[in-house]
């Protein structure tokens, strides 16, 4: 039997080094969200007004915008394992940056070059799905998925247990050490991989623009993803006023625990991978969409306090990232599907689009928690993901495309899989 550290090649991706590559998307973002529940303490040591602290989670959110839209599309024009290790090389010393930062502008570049550099996670995601043989497509994605998932999530709550340990700036130092190592573990396990557009750099970030116009299923799926999010962004936003207010009055490092509970619920990832390997990304997507819609409904119920609304409120917070996962892993699966030679443009065009969405959930969560406080936010949170379930319902409902026309699944039309 072929031992597993041997070199894979396109359609034979190793379980070891798949774990390495969801590891890394993991760390490589995690970064990016460790000082949300860290601000005051960031603040009050270098001596920072509440604004300014506030920018470093603003521009982080702007570093990462930049990437996907410059850097991800860079995989379908250089070699993808350079580009891999690269990233996370340049995401380790831009972290000892903001480890490092005796002051504001320190701090703030350090922070926004971090969220630059970490789309790293988005150039290993399509790289794992070319690797993979195309009827485990799905199962991959799912895999490197949950390591993403579990990286956004478990970040506050390692932010938190480290920052008491040894003070904010280990929490970076740590994440510098790893991602360090993650560079040295994918040069060194990953296969090289070149899959040229043969275009030069500005018509290559051109081409992944004109994919929007060029591919419908982009398209339909880059707004229902941006939805999904938007409505994950919602909840994220809000659920630390609600817990450190007057119904709850947990501390910050409690409220951290939270993307513990989240966590359970970025398991569905693989789940929903193996389901769109089978042709099911429709009626995976159908299901989740209306899990969301429900999560609302607990997540509503769980704005009074008290052990009951406790139990509602973690409730809705597992639903509905299980399902937002799941419409984010059918949605990759099948726009991946779409382009094989052009999986990181068509990934910058659909991420910027998700991404996009969960800063518009963020913004407009500030809004309607001012004048709405909880109900408000679960208002807004249900009619987003209502949206969701009008736009899956009208695909549904779309005409079968002509032989010879690309189905949903990104093929030239035979399949039965897209009327499911």
């Amino acid at each position: 039997m072929e031992p597993d550290h041997a070199p894979e090649q396109p359609g034979r991706l190793g379980r070891g080094t798949l774990l390495l590559m969801s590891a890394a998307t993991g760390l490589a973002v995690a970064g990016n969200y460790f000082a949300q529940p860290l601000l005051d303490v960031i603040g009050h040591d270098l001596r920072l007004s509440a604004a300014t602290a506030a920018l470093v989670v603003t521009v982080a959110q702007t570093g990462y915008g930049l990437g996907l839209l410059l850097l991800v599309p860079l995989g379908d024009m250089v070699e993808r394992r350079r580009l891999a290790v690269v990233l996370c090389a340049a995401t380790a010393v831009f972290l000892t940056v903001t480890a490092s930062a005796p002051n504001a502008a320190l701090l703030l570049t350090g922070t926004a070059l971090t969220g630059l550099t970490s789309v790293a996670a988005q150039v290993v995601m399509p790289y794992a799905a070319t690797l993979a043989a195309p009827a485990e497509r799905g199962r991959t994605v799912g895999t490197v998925m949950t390591g993403l998932l579990l990286g956004i999530l478990l970040a506050r709550t390692a932010a938190g247990l480290l920052a008491e340990l040894g003070g904010w700036r280990t929490v970076y130092w740590v994440n510098a050490a790893l991602m360090l190592l993650m560079a040295v573990l994918l040069r060194l396990r990953l296969p090289a991989l070149r899959t040229s557009a043969g275009l030069r750099y500005p018509a290559l970030l051109r081409s992944t623009l004109a994919l929007f116009g060029q591919e419908p299923v982009l398209r339909r799926r880059a707004v229902l993803g941006a939805v999904s999010f938007a409505g994950f962004s919602v909840l994220w936003t809000a659920v630390a006023f609600l817990m450190s207010g007057p119904a709850y009055g947990w501390q910050e490092s409690a409220i951290g625990l939270l993307g513990l509970v989240g966590a359970a619920g970025s398991l569905s990832a693989s789940a929903a991978g193996r389901l769109a390997d089978r042709g099911l990304a429709h009626r995976v997507t159908g299901v989740a969409a209306v899990l969301l819609l429900g999560s609302w409904g607990l997540l509503a119920l769980g704005g009074g306090g008290g052990a009951w609304s406790l139990a509602a409120l973690l409730a809705g917070v597992v639903v509905l990232d299980l399902a937002a996962q799941a419409v984010h892993v059918s949605n990759q699966n099948l726009v991946y599907g779409v382009r094989p030679e052009a999986r990181n443009r068509l990934n910058s065009a659909y991420m910027t689009s998700y991404f996009a969405g969960g800063a518009v959930g963020s913004a407009l969560t500030s809004a309607v928690w001012g004048a709405g406080g909880w109900p408000g936010v679960c208002v807004l949170g249900a009619a987003l993901a209502a949206v969701g379930v009008t736009l899956w319902v009208l695909d549904r409902l779309r005409p079968v495309p002509p032989a010879g026309g690309r189905t949903e699944h990104g093929h030239r039309s035979e399949p039965a899989p897209a009327a499911l």
